[in-house]
């Protein structure tokens, strides 16, 4: 936690604040004083402005920069000033409409006091105030006691009436570490009801800071089935109960699994040195790529012991893992990088030939074989007691691909169209498929350079009288020698 009593504000918000006389009332609030007090970095400065309505404050705001109102609705105004600083300004809230799909209605009110103000917020860490003229913290809702004991609990009964919190409190759980109290999560079980009221746009941005911002994800999947919430995202309940065979899974069955493989993720430097987007494609991949043992777990008579096995899970998880993506609304290009990774989560286990190598890094595209590999490692991770380490297969996969030069992309295609009509083919449709052919025939080995590939080409063209054309001399590869051709490339 941060000792130092004063929080330290950007020069323009200090000044705005003090220079405002519309200000006079102004408290700092929510992600910016709980990320202070965590010591952790604050980029967003949130305001909450008593005793003022939206007229005045449009006006005092706009002498500073543009301010626009964001919602009647919200009572906020968002205000850019020259420097690049964006605050968010808004009014205290006293209700919330009932449907929560209207991008979370609030009835403002500017009489309302900090303490009623805070008391209507979500959960006590983020209903903490901070006054600038005083320099002190404002806590009316025991917020401080509640992050100095890793606690999330919801401020008051007014919770229920948005239930978007409960995926809030997901999120949270997971970027804090957080124990909810268990009377927030009873109140959370009463609101199982409300969760088709919340705009879908509205639970893919929580699943996102699930994805992208978590410390340890495992606490917010684990909020998710002690609230009985877990039921709206079926694949992930299902994974609750499923056994897994102890000698390859001694942690227990495939939802304790998948929570110590969600935790190793966030550990490897991969993923915490990756983008955003990327960040939660790796995450959700992870957090998918057991969604197919409910589907295919069964028991098997082995010699005297009975094994537990999930024959086919990689490819019915593909599946399912573009059903939960759909269901969180997670933008097209999310699953489209994510299915590949769940569906090919055991390619470690096949001999890394060149072939199987090659057409690996191909059907993995967009991702790429460095990706599937994190998430490999962090699945063979999610097994304690077994060591958390990098297996050797996958090691042996990572060298393999970095001797093929695929490690970051699958292999482009040698032989273009360009070629054929310089070696004499027509345009037309079967360009296409010849050249797909060839790639298909690269990825097999047949060739490794354009020397080769012309050779491959020619042999693939018949001339039109039926007769085959000369192979010429052979390279290194197998490919043909054509200087004349080649010169012209």
């Amino acid at each position: 936690m941060n000792a130092s009593p004063v929080m330290p504000l950007p020069k323009t918000l200090a000044t705005i604040l003090q220079q405002t006389r519309e200000l006079r009332h102004a408290y700092l609030v929510g992600d910016c004083v709980r990320d202070w007090l965590l010591g952790m970095p604050v980029t967003d400065y949130d305001i909450e402005v008593f005793e003022i309505g939206f007229p005045e404050l449009l006006r005092a705001l706009s002498r500073w920069g543009r301010a626009k109102l964001v919602g009647r609705s919200f009572g906020t105004v968002k205000l850019r000033v020259g420097d690049g600083l964006t605050l968010d300004v808004s009014l205290p809230r006293r209700a919330f409409a009932a449907n929560a799909k209207q991008a979370g209605d609030a009835a403002y009110d500017p009489g309302l006091a900090p303490a009623g103000a805070a008391a209507r917020r979500d959960f006590t860490i983020n209903a903490l105030l901070y006054d600038p003229r005083q320099q002190r913290l404002l806590d009316f809702v025991g917020g401080l006691r509640d992050l100095e004991g890793s606690v999330l609990r919801h401020t008051s009964e007014a919770f229920a009436e948005d239930p978007l919190r409960v995926l809030r409190g997901m999120q949270f759980a997971s970027r804090f570490n957080l124990v909810p109290a268990p009377e927030t999560i009873a109140l959370c079980r009463q609101m199982i009801g409300a969760y088709r009221q919340i705009a879908a746009e509205r639970v893919w941005e929580e699943w996102h800071k699930w994805a992208t911002q978590s410390a340890l994800p495992s606490a917010g999947l684990r909020f998710l089935v002690e609230t009985g919430w877990s039921r709206h995202f079926p694949e992930i309940h299902a994974l609750k109960g499923t056994p897994q065979d102890p000698e390859w899974h001694p942690e227990g069955d495939v939802f304790r699994h998948t929570c110590y493989c969600c935790d190793a993720m966030v550990r490897l430097p991969g993923w915490q040195e990756a983008a955003s987007e990327a960040k939660a494609v790796y995450l959700l991949a992870i957090l998918a790529h057991d969604f197919g043992k409910p589907d295919t777990t069964q028991s098997l008579q082995q010699g005297k012991r009975l094994r537990i096995i999930s024959p086919g899970h990689d490819r019915i998880g593909a599946r399912r893992a573009e059903e939960f993506l759909r269901r969180i609304h997670a933008p097209k290009e999310i699953i489209r990088r994510a299915k590949p990774l769940v569906k090919n989560h055991l390619a470690h286990l096949q001999a890394p030939t060149d072939r199987a190598v090659r057409r690996l890094a191909q059907r993995l595209a967009p991702e790429t074989i460095a990706s599937l590999t994190l998430v490999m490692s962090a699945d063979h991770m999610g097994r304690p007691p077994l060591p958390a380490i990098v297996p050797a297969s996958v090691r042996a996969l990572e060298q393999k691909a970095a001797s093929l030069r695929v490690v970051q992309a699958a292999p482009a295609p040698i032989l273009k169209g360009r070629h054929l009509l310089r070696i004499g083919m027509a345009p037309g449709p079967a360009m296409g498929a010849v050249l797909s052919a060839a790639h298909n025939a690269q990825l097999d080995g047949a060739f490794n350079d354009l020397e080769g590939a012309l050779h491959w080409a020619r042999c693939h063209l018949a001339p039109a009288d039926g007769a085959a054309p000369p192979p010429g001399p052979r390279s290194r590869n197998g490919g043909s020698t054509n200087n004349d051709i080649v010169g012209k490339l």
